[in-house]
């Protein structure tokens, strides 16, 4: 299965793919400056591996609890790309990972336990 999901609502930004049988992730520092040109790391990191947003069928975001720009920021961004490019977007809770495994929102996503276009944010700080 193709999927992106984005998680900007703890410490750090993450992005996390797997595409074509192999996985690929990325974290940035959560910052300001870093919100602002979310969708350009977002971008490169897509590049840089290879990955065809085309070919991608599933996008996961991290609604929450967790910091207010973050996710408001990987909330809009993920919306957009839905839209965008016809994605089904599903939004999981920072209490869903486990120990920063995100395979684990992929086992909640095939036992049913995830709503598409269902996003509902938390916010903490």
């Amino acid at each position: 299965m193709n999927f992106l999901l984005i998680d900007g609502a703890m410490d750090k930004i993450y992005f996390f793919s797997h595409f074509n049988n192999n996985s690929y992730n990325q974290s940035f520092e959560s910052s300001k400056n870093n919100y602002e040109k979310f969708y350009l790391l977002l971008s490169d990191f897509l590049n840089q591996n290879n990955i065809d947003l085309s070919k991608l069928r599933h996008l996961f975001v991290n609604q929450g609890p967790g910091n207010f720009s973050g996710i408001r920021t990987s909330i809009a961004v993920a919306k957009g790309l839905s839209i965008t490019r016809k994605l089904d977007l599903y939004g999981f809770n920072s209490y869903d990972l486990k120990d920063m495994n995100y395979l684990n929102i992929i086992l909640l996503y095939e036992k049913g336990q995830l709503v598409k276009n269902l996003i509902k944010p938390l916010y903490i700080r």
